[in-house]
């Protein structure tokens, strides 16, 4: 009798089989045999056999990052779904774009896997208007502000488990500095303008390759003057001290970094990722 056969006389479920990706892999981690299908851009997730769970990661678009000492980007919404239930099918999946930096900063676009979906990162905040980072899967930073006035953090969103931190308030003394996004939902917030506006570090994953990698850190807010603001571990990109803010690599969820003073553009957010893996 064939192996499928015997598998669903004794009531047990047909192995999933399934096409998909821009790249498959295929590994053992812990003892367990899984194969992954990652997608670094928009497609469908084809289950053409069997049924059963299948593990998800889910990295959203990281925000873009503000200008003239403006506030780092925050990371891309990072979620993990241990057991999705999928039978033969289409299953859509949607990579999140990356946030525009500079005056017509934005916030990263949203990722999902058929219904379960991460918030895009917060953008960071821009002078000499819409100062405060905004919230998103990881909150912005706030910019420089000239006046006195602290221009807060952005705030992450009010899910259960969060999906990132809040990003740095900014700094209106020590060299005028913007706020670091923020990271992971296991990582950091991003730091304040006061201390060195880092962006928040990111959280890691295994389920690409069963190497551990780190996704969705903070953009590091712009300076005027002084030491250049790294980004988080996970893609956050660094802010600048003179010029434009760096823009974050692509499939990272990472952060766009803040632009220092003048009419200097803050760089652009990366774009997200999704990973689904099952028993091979």
């Amino acid at each position: 009798m064939p192996m499928q056969q015997m598998l669903l006389g004794l009531g047990g479920a047909l192995p999933i089989e399934a096409t998909g990706g821009n790249s498959t892999n295929t590994y053992t981690e812990s003892g367990v045999d899984y194969k992954s299908h990652v997608f670094t851009s928009s497609g469908t997730f084809q289950v053409t056999a069997g049924s059963g769970d299948v593990q998800v990661l889910v990295i959203a678009g990281g925000g873009g990052a503000g200008q003239d000492n403006g506030g780092g980007g925050g990371g891309g919404g990072f979620r993990v779904n241990t057991a999705f239930a999928v039978a033969a099918g289409n299953y859509t999946v949607t990579v999140g774009a990356g946030g525009q930096g500079g005056s017509t900063k934005t916030s990263g676009g949203n990722s999902s896997f058929d219904s379960f979906e991460a918030a895009g990162g917060g953008r960071g905040g821009n002078n000499p208007t819409a100062r405060t980072g905004s919230s998103g899967g990881a909150g912005g930073g706030g910019s420089a502000g000239y006046n006195g006035t602290n221009n807060g953090a952005g705030n992450t969103p009010s899910t259960s488990p969060s999906q990132g931190a809040n990003g740095g308030s900014c700094n209106t003394t020590a060299n005028y500095a913007g706020g670091g996004g923020g990271g992971g939902p296991d990582g950091t917030v991003g730091a304040d303008g006061s201390g060195t506006s880092v962006g928040g570090n990111g959280t890691a994953s295994t389920y690409a390759t069963g190497a551990s990698v780190y996704y969705a850190g903070g953009g590091g807010g712009g300076r005027s003057g002084g030491s250049a603001a790294s980004g988080g571990t996970g893609g956050g990109a660094a802010g600048a001290t003179s010029g434009s803010g760096s823009s974050a690599a692509a499939n990272t969820g990472g952060g766009g970094g803040g632009g220092s003073d003048g009419s200097n553009n803050g760089g652009n957010g990366g774009t997200g990722i999704v990973v689904v893996r099952y028993e091979a």
